[in-house]
């Protein structure tokens, strides 16, 4: 059945997105706990940007393709919400083990999410572009930014989490689509 492929290529996706967080911990640590939510959201921006950059110009000065972008956007959309559930820290106040269970929650709720989601559409991106994901992403992030404008306060939208959530997913199809189904 489509819908448990669907399952599995996302399992597989978050996989190797928690691989680069895990990897960046042992870099650096959870450093990003001092990151305020509006410089998380900008650094999805940026992100989100240059994959349609590179999608408009068809190729990277750097060397660097879309895939890790997409990676990226995955992983600071779960920081996110970790800094909207906890508050920014000055400082690296909570441990690696801690911050590979935050991302693992977080991550097993957008597929929760996706899944009652895609239940409701029918697959329906399967049938998109992955510019569209990009599109829609660069969407949400300035949706999230006038939230963060009005301090959080909405009058029938959902919130700075919602969008964050939604992010994630279609940065994990754009994962999907430019790997398992080339």
């Amino acid at each position: 059945m489509l819908m448990d492929n669907t399952n599995q290529q996302f399992s597989k996706a978050i996989d190797a997105c928690r691989a680069v967080f895990t990897a960046k911990l042992g870099d650096y640590g959870p450093s990003w706990r001092i990151m305020r939510p509006e410089a998380i959201t900008d650094q999805l921006f940026i992100k989100a940007k240059r994959i349609r950059s590179l999608q408009i110009k068809g190729k990277s000065a750097v060397g660097e393709g879309i895939l890790p972008e997409f990676i990226a956007i995955v992983n600071y959309g779960i920081v996110g919400i970790i800094q909207l559930r906890l508050g920014f820290s000055d400082s690296k106040d909570i441990s690696v083990q801690e911050a590979l269970r935050l991302y693992d929650e977080i991550a097993a709720e957008a597929m929760t999410l996706m899944i009652a989601k895609n239940h409701d559409y029918d697959e329906a991106w399967r049938s998109m572009r992955v510019l569209s994901y990009v599109d829609l992403i660069l969407a949400k992030i300035e949706r999230t930014k006038e939230i963060e404008d009005h301090k959080g306060k909405v009058k029938v939208s959902e919130g700075i989490d919602a969008n964050y959530f939604d992010m994630i997913n279609y940065a994990v199809f754009g994962i999907i689509k430019l790997t398992d189904e080339n």
